[in-house]
């Protein structure tokens, strides 16, 4: 197979320098800020983003050191597959977050439902589009069980 090589084509900043404490999702700690800084070259693409009320931030794992191919998630002592986890410890580093936008200007764009450390590099936006992007009859596999009955497990890393 063939290698692959990308740029990053900004940075996220967030208050969260060190892991602990960043939620486990950022859905479940929506008042935390943050923003995306674009190169200047791809400023240009954020033009009509703001129609949308939320986007998919792709990104690297920049601090991620190792790749596991199982993994211990935060929710439980139990191992599971790193493609049935979202552990930054997989294959390419790759990760991927649902935020809300709250503004765009020029280069940035600021939004809440952070999970994200601070100097993580951005590798591509997407809208969120909820005619193609929402499941019905959704099966969460392994995690169904940590949401039970209307529970809501520890919202952050510790």
């Amino acid at each position: 197979m063939n290698q692959i090589t990308m740029q990053p084509i900004g940075v996220i900043h967030s208050p969260y320098e060190e892991i602990k404490g960043i939620p486990i999702q950022g859905t479940l700690d929506d008042k935390v800020e943050a923003w995306i800084e674009l190169k200047d070259e791809y400023a240009a693409g954020l033009k009509d983003l703001d129609g949308f009320s939320h986007a998919m931030l792709i990104y690297y794992f920049h601090k991620s050191q190792r790749e596991e191919i199982e993994g211990r998630p935060f929710l439980e002592q139990d191992r599971h597959g790193i493609f049935a986890i979202r552990s930054p410890h997989r294959p390419n580093h790759i990760g991927l977050s649902i935020v809300k936008i709250k503004s765009i200007e020029a280069n940035r764009m600021c939004f809440t439902q952070v999970d994200v450390l601070d100097g993580t590099p951005l590798l591509d936006i997407k809208p969120y589009v909820k005619y193609f992007d929402s499941r019905e009859s959704v099966i969460s596999g392994w995690l169904d069980k940590h949401f039970a009955d209307g529970k809501i497990p520890d919202r952050v890393i510790t």
